[in-house]
């Protein structure tokens, strides 16, 4: 047998390489960008406030520069993917570890808010670009497995991050060790990221113009983003300190935040089950468990076992979700994947930031009780997504749109 013949048998072809190496490799990306540069913020808050001499309002002001960060990555994806999805997730790297190092050496709270912008911005890249690159480099039949596998990278980025603010060398040492690895994740991405690209993006199979504006079901699907953040806010910004009122302990907290992380893992099953099932009755059905886990936070006396099991569920749901939000975005722009998913981020990156406000203004008034159960209830309302015209489309649904991939594709879905 050939060389040749056998790399084919094997799913591999000269020059290219597995569809589950990509999917690696996104999910270490998104590891860094999500669970370290944007969403590790939260658990060093105590840290940084005893650092900087900064109350409450400060806090929230950082916070923003993150999310505003984030907002603008978004807004320049895009066009960064369009020009290489490749060089955007190098890139994302590079900017993770210059956010990252300054905060970890900043003399003042104003360098240290450039560092988080830059984090932030980080994390907007990533999402975008790792669609498109998925979509110019893997076939139809398995991109939305090697995406929601890829998005799962948010639950392990957590996981690495829980137990860190416990290390005895402080916070500025364990963000330097953050600025490190997404420096070693560049140099990896560079020798490693497929270099597919399309010869043609902006336009179909027919040689007309794609369109990259408004669509019809990019209502429905902002609707389905901006409930996602509404809803996820609460949970990412609370539900320590929830816990820790029920009558957990400080380490029991801390696995709690572990747990969240290692269950996202799970959330990569959710590419499979939308292929099985649909994308709508794959969504609602994990909307259903989305609820159930933030209604548990409801209950004021809350058990180390009830805590931990609300975690799971929510850690597992929460990056199955977002990674359906992706394909979602994906299947509406299937030639401009990376257009599709901004839209849909920036649905969340929204909702978020009013439901972290509402949140906030709620359990001043009431109690984080209260907060978590009406975030359970107002999840309920994904199941408008069942009624056929605001459900997301089927595979390939758009005409003309068929993604433009080189002139064939091996055994394991990589392009050729």
């Amino acid at each position: 047998m050939s060389e040749a013949l056998r790399q084919k048998n094997s799913g591999v072809t000269a020059g290219r390489q597995p569809w589950w190496i990509t999917a690696a490799l996104g999910s270490c990306v998104i590891a860094i960008s999500y669970g370290l540069a944007r969403y590790a913020y939260g658990l060093f808050v105590p840290q940084f406030a005893l650092s900087f001499r900064i109350d409450g309002t400060g806090l929230g002001i950082l916070g923003a520069m993150s999310t505003l960060g984030y907002a603008l990555g978004l807004l320049a994806a895009p066009r960064t993917s369009m020009w290489s999805a490749r060089g955007t997730l190098i890139g994302v790297c590079g900017l993770a570890s210059a956010g990252m190092l300054l905060m970890s050496v900043s003399p003042n709270v104003v360098v240290f808010g450039a560092g988080l912008l830059f984090a932030g911005g980080s994390a907007g890249l990533t999402s975008p670009g790792l669609a498109q690159l998925v979509s110019d480099t893997i076939r139809p039949a398995i991109r939305e497995q090697v995406q929601t596998w890829a998005n799962a990278g948010t639950g392990w980025g957590w996981a690495v991050s829980a137990f860190t603010p416990m290390l005895v060398f402080g916070w500025r040492g364990v963000w330097l060790c953050f600025a490190v690895l997404a420096l070693g994740m560049m140099v990896v991405g560079i020798l490693a990221f497929p270099r597919g690209r399309p010869e043609r993006r902006e336009e179909s199979e027919t040689g007309a113009p794609v369109r990259t504006g408004w669509r019809p079901g990019m209502t429905a699907m902002l609707v389905n983003s901006v409930l996602l953040g509404l809803t996820s806010a609460p949970y990412l910004n609370f539900s320590r300190q929830a816990v820790r009122e029920a009558g957990l302990s400080m380490p029991m907290s801390v696995w709690f935040w572990f747990c969240m992380g290692a269950a996202g893992l799970a959330g990569g099953l959710a590419g499979k089950a939308a292929q099985r099932y649909g994308l709508a009755r794959a969504n609602v059905g994990i909307w259903m468990l989305w609820a159930a886990c933030i209604g548990m936070l409801a209950f004021p006396r809350l058990g180390a076992v009830a805590a931990l099991s609300s975690a799971t569920l929510f850690g597992a749901a929460f990056m199955a979700l977002s990674g359906l939000c992706i394909l979602w975005g994906a299947r509406l722009y299937p030639n401009l994947a990376a257009r599709g998913v901004t839209f849909s981020y920036l649905g969340l990156a929204f909702g978020q930031t009013v439901g972290s406000a509402a949140a906030g203004v709620l359990a001043d008034f009431t109690n984080f009780s209260v907060v978590f159960a009406v975030t359970g209830l107002v999840s309920l309302l994904s199941w408008y997504q069942l009624i056929e015209p605001f459900g997301p489309p089927p595979p390939e649904a758009v005409p003309g749109d068929q993604a433009a991939l080189p002139a064939s594709t091996d055994r394991d879905g990589t392009a050729v």
